[in-house]
């Protein structure tokens, strides 16, 4: 399971850098932007609550 979060860890990481990306040339981050992030958060905070609980 630590493999799991580490993978969607660092898909949050390249999605966030992506936006960052699009932010310094200027242009504004889609709606769009804001739900993938939130959605990416979600399954992160989501999985690390079931690898605690598992552990458990």
């Amino acid at each position: 399971m630590p493999y799991v979060l580490g993978i969607i860890g660092l898909l949050m990481l390249g999605y966030a850098v992506g936006l960052f990306v699009l932010v310094r040339r200027g242009r504004r981050i889609p709606q769009a932007g804001y739900l993938g992030l939130l959605v990416l958060n979600g399954v992160l905070i989501a999985a690390l609550l079931a690898w605690a609980v598992s552990r458990r």
